[in-house]
């Protein structure tokens, strides 16, 4: 396997999160949910996993009266997010190459 390829990043629910605080700050706890198409019970377990790793930052606060939760990257999670990418971009540019026939006598 890839040296850059993390196996506790490719869970498809920590993948969607994390590529979506990539181009992010901080992002709204609502916002990720939507975005995700998760429960918002499956997707506070995932941020707390990230979390748990080092992966985010979790911010809570209130607005007024609503409690808001915001997250984002650290850098040890942008770096391992870039990594990870790189490595599914190396495996599936692998998948593309054409095989060549061998050489006929």
């Amino acid at each position: 396997m890839d040296a850059g390829f993390d196996e506790f990043l490719h869970v498809p629910a920590r993948l969607s999160i994390v590529a979506l605080l990539a181009p992010a700050d901080w992002a709204e706890f609502g916002f990720i949910r939507d975005s995700v198409g998760t429960s918002d019970s499956a997707l506070s377990k995932q941020i707390t996993a990230l979390a748990n790793a080092g992966y985010v930052t979790v911010r809570k606060g209130r607005d007024g009266a609503v409690r808001r939760t915001h997250v984002r990257l650290t850098p040890q999670g942008r770096e391992a997010f870039r990594r990870h990418a790189a490595a599914l971009e190396r495996i599936v540019a692998a998948a593309r190459v054409v095989p060549q026939p061998p050489p006929t006598a």
